[in-house]
């Protein structure tokens, strides 16, 4: 069986940035967190139009402490219909907010955690076929409980926390037991690291030219 052709790469395998002009871009779903929006552009010499979810983009830590316990919750994801276990995480749906400071702000409130040693873990496309969603996951360490406990409600008012060993939770993601995507990624990311030392940690304030870049929606208040 012949092998397909590759092309050759220089330099370290990354992705490209391609900004293609557009023809038309519309809304054509306005709703209450995120849209759906159609664009039509050129490309390869044929006009295309795709459909996509214009997503705010997100956040989540995997919060570490001295025992390589990484912190969990439990809730409700109506969509999935299942109780999952996830890190904490939240969307950067209020206009200009730095994600560190949205990072920051999650632990708090869905951990009561505060943390002084913050790197970037592991940068995401979530579905980039059909949303233009981007997350980055941050490594929190140095971990100490805030000074408020904050009040939860919706599908936070019943949610679990828990605490696992990070081995045991790269167990579970290998065995298909958790699926949450930022779980997922995360464990996984920070095993790899923790393995090279740490070395492969990028700063809190790293770059991230993959954010997602909301297309005008109003700010959350």
């Amino acid at each position: 069986m012949a092998e397909p052709v590759a092309e050759p790469v220089s330099g370290p395998l990354a992705d490209e940035r391609v900004d293609l002009p557009l023809v038309a871009s519309e809304r054509v779903f306005d709703g209450r967190v995120w849209d759906v929006r159609r664009d039509t552009f050129e490309f390869g010499g044929h006009r295309l139009v795709r459909e996509y979810v214009d997503h705010p983009g997100a956040v989540a830590v995997l919060a570490l402490d001295d025992d390589d316990r990484v912190f969990l919750i439990r809730q409700y994801r109506h969509p999935v219909r299942t109780r999952e276990w996830e890190i904490p995480a939240g969307l950067l749906d209020m206009h200009g907010e730095d994600p560190l400071a949205t990072a920051q702000r999650e632990l708090a409130e869905e951990g009561d955690l505060e943390a002084s040693d913050w790197s970037v873990l592991v940068d995401v496309f979530t579905s980039p076929g059909g949303s233009d969603e981007a997350i980055r996951i941050y490594l929190a360490r140095g971990l100490r409980a805030t000074d408020e406990v904050f009040e939860r409600e919706a599908e936070e008012a019943d949610m679990q926390t828990h605490w696992a060993d990070l081995d045991e939770c790269v167990d579970a993601v290998l065995a298909r037991r958790v699926q949450n995507s930022s779980l997922v990624y995360g464990a996984l990311a920070a095993f790899a690291a923790r393995a090279r030392g740490w070395q492969v940690l990028g700063a809190a304030d790293a770059p991230w030219p993959g954010r997602s870049t909301p297309h005008g929606k109003p700010a959350r208040p």
